[in-house]
């Protein structure tokens, strides 16, 4: 697989969550970052991973009989030890009850295009088009700009989510003259603190985000900038406060703050993957409370909070 062209990890239809109207969501593997809360963190890693489900499997160990690098064993932790494992899916067509699936799949632009091109007419129905989500959809820009293409040639809309990450040279290049819109996430202002929980520092991010800030207030692409609300981490007094004085000092006037759920613990678990060492179990599995929700829109008083 060549560094520019992506697996695709889901195609997500009917989705209500990811923009306007009825849309399909594309999902990119591969980010830059490593969130710490992660929501899609089988979207982290470039690569194809086998991902398994212990509440599905039967037991009969079929896959265990057929592995012939011995990667399968009940007495290792998740089940699989990805070090042996060389991805050549036998186990996947051996499984009869879907506890063993591969998350990643290879797809050319066109073949994106024929699977989502099949809803365009509940896209023109509700203002609704195809979101690029991930994972990190600028990391791959010429896929990506010429998926947003096809698929603008096809009068559907294209909405980009982005964690801001990425060459603003080849952004714009690529993928920016077929964009209609952009959510583009502010998650921690301190860079020392961003590196820290999200595994890079964030001057980059800032410096994209208030030039295509600043374009969009010009006549160009849409932007909407969102802040997931991670309770501790994110949703902290200061950070708030720092990330609406951004907006404002920008000149924004819309923002969206994205509540925080723990399915992605489970998700976790059938990557193999442990808990960060940085958020307890206590604390991972722990809803914010109203009035703590409440809280967190006090700092973004003035500004128009939206559903994104």
């Amino acid at each position: 697989m060549s560094p520019k062209t992506p697996l695709i990890f889901e195609i997500k239809g009917n989705a209500l969550d990811d923009g306007p109207g009825i849309r399909s969501v594309v999902f990119f593997k591969g980010c830059p970052l490593s969130c710490a809360w992660c929501h899609n963190p089988e979207g982290q890693h470039r690569q194809a991973q086998i991902v398994f489900d212990g509440q599905k499997c039967i037991g009969c160990d079929s896959c265990i009989e057929i592995c012939s690098q011995h990667a399968l064993n009940r007495e290792t932790a998740g089940f699989l030890d990805r070090e042996k494992c060389d991805l050549c899916g036998d186990c996947l067509d051996q499984c009869p009850s879907g506890a063993l699936e591969k998350c990643g799949m290879s797809l050319s632009v066109n073949e994106v295009v024929s699977r989502v091109a099949k809803y365009i007419p509940f896209y023109q129905a509700s203002g609704g088009g195809v979101t690029l989500s991930g994972g990190e959809p600028t990391s791959y820009p010429e896929f990506a700009g010429e998926l947003a293409a096809k698929l603008q040639e096809e009068h559907v809309h294209v909405l980009l989510e982005t964690s801001g990450h990425f060459d603003r040279t080849a952004f714009d290049v690529h993928l920016y003259p077929h964009l209609d819109a952009i959510y583009f996430d502010l998650k921690i202002v301190d860079s020392a603190r961003h590196k820290e929980l999200c595994g890079v520092d964030n001057k980059r991010i800032l410096e994209n985000f208030q030039d295509l800030f600043l374009r969009s207030m010009e006549g160009g692409v849409n932007l909407l900038p969102r802040v997931p609300l991670i309770p501790g981490m994110t949703a902290t007094k200061k950070n708030l406060v720092d990330i609406a004085n951004l907006l404002r000092e920008v000149g924004a006037t819309r923002v969206a703050l994205l509540p925080y759920h723990p399915f992605w613990i489970e998700k976790l678990a059938h990557l193999g993957r442990p808990r960060p060492i940085a958020m307890s179990s206590e604390y991972l599995e722990r809803l914010m409370t109203q009035d703590e929700i409440a809280q967190c829109y006090l700092p973004f008083a003035g500004l128009e909070i939206v559903d994104a």
